[in-house]
């Protein structure tokens, strides 16, 4: 069990502020100099290991971990009683323990560090005051100080399947490069990290093309490939996110933050849809800010105008115009029907709305319309 698991419900228990705070060696031992109260295992002070524990102006530190010069511990706004004191350095000494009774190269190397590194992501994420740069000692020797391409898979084990790190870690370095990172996070949520250079073989597979690949073209190219590897070969149904190429040692915490609201808003506004671009959902994530109440009196408003907009035929002939762009003569295409037939449909939703879709204007009214139907419809 991660220490973050039971983080929140010992605030609650305590009835105060506890948080992950990261101290270097020499810090702390100035710390446990100056602390009110400090208790060791032994007599040596000098001896720093997990439930040390420091008091000091109402504030109380108890350490969780020590890995080379760092000493990650938690902080405790408020005096503990001493009973108090000892059952937390208990839990902590036993979940350590728990942690350590893996048998020695059950875990590779790799998915090691990896759990060390998700462990801290997750402080970060549940912090007030998270620190946005990894600490030194888990910097992988410098190797995340290079761009990588961050994606967010979440997976829905449909088929009751459980997942493998090592059997996922084998099908990812098989798919992107040898050269990856794969992080687990929370249950069924995995954060993965390619190497930038799978952008410049994703540009040469269009080099014949007139149109220049852009960086979101090749982002969403890889992305598409790596679901439909892993919807077929691994897990089953499952979300994928992806966002611009990031140094992980100073935008891991943030890019988690993206991609986590990009696969939110995509599953919440966009049902079916298992590929999710943060640059595709600018509009979704306006109106995600906008409070439910107001969002809902405005949908009841505008549907009160006509109960067209909610057709099926109407509502996929709409989101099928706005793939588009709002091309007439590929939209008819895209549905098999004359073009006549389609501007047949438009002029009708003019002539019974007042909003013409092949204006700018009226094109960004329906298509909000449309957004917040598919959200109101399923609360």
């Amino acid at each position: 069990m991660s220490t973050t698991d039971w983080l929140t419900p010992l605030q609650h228990i305590l009835n105060c502020q506890v948080r992950f705070i990261t101290f270097s060696l020499s810090d702390w031992k100035g710390l446990v100099q100056q602390a009110d109260t400090s208790w060791a295992h032994d007599d040596n002070r000098e001896k720093v290991t997990e439930g040390n524990r420091a008091a000091n102006n109402g504030r109380t530190w108890i350490v969780v971990r020590v890995t080379g010069n760092a000493v990650e511990a938690l902080e405790i706004e408020g005096e503990l009683k001493p009973a108090e004191a000892e059952l937390i350095t208990w839990t902590l000494q036993w979940n350590q323990a728990q942690q350590q009774a893996v048998k020695p190269g059950t875990l590779s190397e790799s998915e090691s560090f990896a759990l060390k590194l998700s462990e801290w992501i997750q402080q970060q994420l549940e912090s007030e005051e998270p620190s946005y740069s990894i600490p030194d000692h888990l910097t992988a020797g410098g190797k995340l100080f290079a761009e990588m391409i961050p994606f967010l898979l979440v997976t829905e084990y449909t088929n009751g399947k459980q997942a493998s790190y090592p059997e996922l870690e084998k099908l990812l370095r098989s798919f992107l490069a040898e050269d990856i990172l794969l992080i687990p996070l929370k249950n069924q949520e995995w954060l993965i990290w390619g190497p930038v250079s799978l952008l410049k073989e994703a540009d040469s597979e269009f080099m014949d093309d007139e149109d220049e690949e852009t960086v979101e073209d090749s982002l969403s190219s890889i992305c598409h490939g790596l679901h439909e590897m892993l919807a077929s070969e691994w897990i089953g149904e499952c979300h994928l996110a992806v966002a611009h190429p990031v140094c992980p040692a100073k935008g891991i915490v943030e890019t988690t933050v993206l991609l986590r609201e990009t696969i939110n808003l995509g599953r919440k506004f966009h049902v079916g849809t298992s590929i999710h671009l943060p640059w595709m959902l600018q509009l979704e994530r306006l109106l995600n800010a906008i409070p439910e109440v107001q969002r809902s009196r405005y949908l009841e408003h505008a549907l009160k105008r006509t109960e067209l907009f909610v057709e099926a035929e109407m509502l996929a002939t709409l989101e099928t115009f706005f793939s588009l762009d709002c091309n007439v003569s590929e939209t008819a295409k895209k549905l098999y029907i004359h073009r006549n037939t389609l501007l047949y449909r438009l002029d009708k939703l003019k002539q019974e709305t007042g909003l013409d879709v092949r204006q700018f204007r009226d094109a960004v009214l329906v298509k909000i319309i449309l957004l917040l139907y598919k959200v109101t419809k399923r609360n």
